[in-house]
């Protein structure tokens, strides 16, 4: 087991503070190996054993359903005396009402609890009133550069090779344990993500008409880095002479982002310093769901290093937002407290570093700006703003 420590080190944070840690993220982001290592390091802090309750709630151990109070009544079994225990429950969206056990086990027994999930039950929207004020949310992601590394640190191979592999493979953990080619791998995937459509939209929603949302994720996946609306997709597929709805196109988007398929990036107005409601980009969880779809293909490579540095920002816990400056567009408007950076992300340079420095030059404010690059000669400051390669960016510490 290769261990996570900025999830590990988020948790030692919140152990034993009393509120529910919630993590979630796309199915197979690795979150019950999380709870693993956690239960690991309990052991090895000095907690028993059998003050450790571990449960996996998927629809496979519980074919006829299990009700809330069911939850409860078998947790609350093990627990034997007064002494804390720790309840790591995992994929607890397959129990209807989930919340209230929970909050019933956080009231009236001494416990520090821990759960995962994998869709929108587990989102701050859809969390009941029985959590309001006594969770925190704990996102996670597919594996960083960081992460990849290590997973690949017995293979003999230089970080640029590492990076290409990277950026072509994708970060799900179960693809860079193992030496899988690139076929294999986007097998993998695809099997990944359709049991995601499956099990947390199709049967959830009842969607009818599949292969009219198939195509709809078709368009989303062609136009990842790409602001366009729901009705850019209804009058695309009209050209294809299949009708949808407005409306429709706006479920899709929402049931995606709600199992963790798509993050959804907002324009952010420097001028009025306000978030926009229109012409959102979305990003995916991870850059192999487009491979495994499309196939790979370089010419996509650009709008894909967008798709890193945006989930790097956000693993860094940045709020990260579309800038809108006037009338020119800024990448990334990242933010964390009172701090702020201004990323471009860009191919190659120095064909592009022109347009590129002019757009965060024009931004008149201290924070820092960069642009992050996959040219190797391209590295050093253009009148203040910072030149990144992208293995750089996405290994820094910080800005």
């Amino acid at each position: 087991m290769i261990a996570r420590p900025h999830y590990l080190e988020l948790l030692r944070t919140y152990r034993d503070v009393p509120l529910v840690k919630i993590l979630a993220g796309i199915r197979r982001c690795g979150k019950s190996t999380i709870l693993e290592m956690l239960a690991n390091e309990l052991v090895s802090s000095g907690i028993a054993e059998d003050h450790i309750i571990s449960m996996r709630y998927t629809s496979e151990n519980f074919e006829d359903g299990m009700t809330s109070k069911e939850m409860y009544q078998g947790i609350k079994e093990k627990i034997k005396d007064t002494d804390r225990y720790y309840l790591l429950l995992d994929e607890v969206q397959e129990i209807e009402g989930w919340e209230k056990a929970v909050n019933s086990l956080l009231e009236d027994a001494n416990t520090d609890i821990y759960v995962t999930g994998s869709n929108s039950k587990l989102m701050s929207g859809e969390i009941s009133t029985y959590l309001t004020g006594r969770y925190i949310s704990i996102p996670v992601y597919t594996l960083s550069f960081a992460e990849y590394l290590e997973f690949k640190k017995d293979r003999n191979l230089s970080e640029k090779e590492l990076l290409n592999e990277y950026i072509r493979m994708g970060g799900f953990p179960i693809v860079a344990l193992g030496n899988f080619d690139e076929r294999s791998s986007y097998q993998i995937v695809e099997g990944i993500y359709n049991s995601v459509v499956i099990s947390d939209i199709t049967k959830r929603h009842q969607v009818k008409n599949f292969d009219l949302f198939n195509r709809v994720v078709k368009y989303i996946v062609e136009n990842v880095g790409k602001t366009f609306s729901a009705n850019a997709i209804v009058k695309f597929l009209k050209s294809e002479g299949r009708a949808l709805s407005v409306e429709t196109v706006y479920n899709y988007l929402e049931w995606l982002e709600k199992a963790f398929v798509i993050y959804r990036c907002s324009r952010y107005d420097l001028q009025g310093k306000s978030v926009l409601k229109t012409q959102e980009k979305f990003y995916l969880a991870d850059a192999s769901l487009k491979y495994c779809m499309m196939g790979f293909n370089p010419k996509s490579i650009a709008a894909m290093l967008e798709n890193l540095v945006y989930f790097e920002l956000r693993r860094k816990g940045y709020e990260v937002y579309v800038g809108k400056n006037e009338t020119k567009e800024v990448d990334f408007v990242a933010m964390q407290r009172d701090e702020r950076i201004y990323v471009q992300v860009c191919l190659r340079l120095p064909e592009e570093s022109d347009r590129e420095v002019a757009n965060l030059l024009e931004i008149k404010d201290h924070y820092p700006k960069c642009v992050v690059t996959l040219d190797e000669l391209a590295a050093g400051n253009v009148n203040g703003v910072k030149i990144m390669h992208l293995a750089d960016f996405l290994l820094s510490e910080s800005y």
